[in-house]
């Protein structure tokens, strides 16, 4: 593992040397910073445009990096010029290439020449890159008046009414600013205490039926008092006529001698059977026979 400790000589002093690169005499930036006494700094450029040196007359592509020696050079305004001065490396010639903040582009200065790559769309039919309407023709005297005149009566027909209007509504609601804060917060506050009521209210239904927190219940009026009464009824009448259909259908059986008896409801018919039942096991015991005494005592 690489260590990024520092190692500090005996006769280092903090309050003398402040840094280990003072103490050396060494800058932080290494070599790129050797001529830094004279305003430059060795940094690494990459050439924006092909170019052909001036020295040789080789053609350098786009995109080619040198260690290029930046200074300022000026200013526009308060951006910057920075000049970048390379050294050909097929020759020995050097070349400069400065910033052009004004233009937003880069501008060779010396030692090479640029290689003219713009397109000029105007060479080709159409139109300049910041001209997208075109040369406009000759100005017409009599339609530059009809523009005028249209939009004067646009002015005094419709933008000055809407002005008019939207200051009319301006001061109806800021001629009186604490007397309509006042309607609001009165508004506001009994809106609120009906909501809380509500909110009560339906909280004490939901504990008493124990319905969930988050079931939302409607509102308490007329319209939904008949439409909970008219599902009521239609809920009843389908469990009464499901009942009827599922309910078993008893008859009392007749008597041997006796006529068919009508069908009466299930609870009379039970009753009827039961006292029937009961009526044949006490006829049953009295005809039986009593066991015989002797058969006992043996």
């Amino acid at each position: 593992m690489q260590g990024f400790n520092k190692y500090y000589p005996p006769d280092y002093d903090p309050d003398k040397h402040q840094s280990l690169n003072a103490y050396r005499g060494k800058h932080a930036l290494g070599d790129r910073a050797r001529k830094l006494d004279k305003g430059i700094l060795i940094t690494r450029f990459e050439l924006p445009f092909n170019i052909w040196c001036g020295t040789c007359n080789n053609h350098i592509g786009m995109g080619v990096r040198y260690n290029a020696e930046k200074k300022k050079v000026g200013a526009y305004y308060s951006t910057p010029i920075y000049s970048f001065r390379c050294k050909c490396h097929l020759c020995d010639g050097w070349f400069e290439i400065q910033t052009d903040p004004k233009n937003t582009r880069y501008v060779v200065v010396s030692g090479a020449r640029q290689k003219d790559e713009d397109w000029d769309p105007e060479e080709n039919g159409g139109f300049a890159i910041h001209d997208t309407e075109g040369k406009a023709g000759p100005a017409d005297p009599l339609a530059a008046l009809e523009k005028t005149t249209e939009a004067q009566n646009h002015v005094a027909k419709v933008q000055i009414p809407r002005i008019e209007a939207l200051q009319g509504v301006s001061d109806h609601y800021n001629n009186d600013p604490y007397t309509l804060s006042s309607m609001v917060r009165k508004r506001f506050r009994a809106e609120k205490k009906i909501e809380a009521q509500k909110r009560a209210d339906d909280d004490t239904i939901k504990g008493k039926y124990g319905l969930p927190e988050e079931l939302k219940l409607v509102e308490d009026d007329a319209e939904a008092k008949h439409q909970a009464r008219d599902e009521w009824a239609r809920a009843r009448m389908d469990y009464e006529t499901e009942r009827n259909s599922k309910r078993p259908r008893l008859s009392i059986s007749s008597s041997p001698g006796s006529q068919s008896r009508s069908t009466l409801d299930p609870v009379s018919s039970l009753k009827a059977r039961i006292l029937d039942n009961t009526r044949r096991s006490s006829t049953l015991a009295t005809k039986r026979k009593p066991p015989d005494r002797k058969v006992l005592i043996k």
